[in-house]
């Protein structure tokens, strides 16, 4: 009898213990299905000036054919960059400029102004399939974004902002939480442009309200 009492316990032992590793298989299971990949992010261009153009500021963008042709009409604010196998020419400045010889995509603005000693600008290029997302974060600046493909998507304090292809958005001020990500039904193709603070982290961690 003792025996059989011992085997019917072993039998019903697996029953009896809280599935602890079943628990910790699904949840990894959940949050692996959950886990957004990262947007990528790379710079394309940047420089340090020491001040800002006067007045309202824009970003002017525009195509060249070469290089070459982009650097000669390029002045004091503005960063030359090769993205989409195209010659992109970003100018900071007054809204209604033009630059000799290029093509007009956009005007971006007006972005916020930030006060600083020194200031850095920068094109980035974001991209990634839907679903990709930025961290939370926030910059010592503003933020501002030509999308090429795709669809992306602004989550701030504010609410979400979904700009599409071919939109300019001249984004957020200094120091406003922020998340970015792929929201289409494809990848997306950003460029992004940035007039931050450069004796200032360019980008910390942030958290929303």
């Amino acid at each position: 009898m003792r025996q059989f009492l011992v085997g019917l316990l072993m039998a019903l032992a697996p029953c009896l213990m809280p599935p602890v590793a079943t628990a910790q298989t699904v949840q990894a299971q959940q949050t692996a299905q959950t886990a957004q990949p990262p947007l990528a992010i790379r710079r394309l261009a940047e420089k340090t000036v020491a001040d800002l153009p006067p007045g309202p500021l824009f970003w002017r963008i525009d195509n060249f054919s070469t290089r070459e042709q982009a650097q000669a009409a390029a002045g004091p604010w503005a960063l030359v960059a090769e993205s989409a196998g195209k010659v992109w020419l970003f100018t900071l400045g007054p809204a209604g400029g033009a630059s000799a010889g290029g093509g007009r995509v956009a005007e971006v603005g007006p972005i916020a102004r930030v006060a600083a000693a020194h200031y850095l600008l920068r094109i980035n290029e974001a991209s990634g399939p839907p679903g990709s997302t930025t961290p939370v974060h926030m910059h010592a600046g503003s933020e501002a974004f030509l999308v090429l493909a795709g669809e992306q998507s602004i989550r701030s304090p504010h609410g979400v902002l979904r700009v599409g292809p071919g939109q300019p958005e001249p984004g957020h001020g200094a120091g406003m939480a922020m998340q970015v990500s792929s929201s289409g039904t494809e990848d997306l193709h950003a460029l992004v442009m940035f007039v931050v603070d450069a004796d200032q982290p360019f980008s910390s961690p942030a958290s929303f309200p």
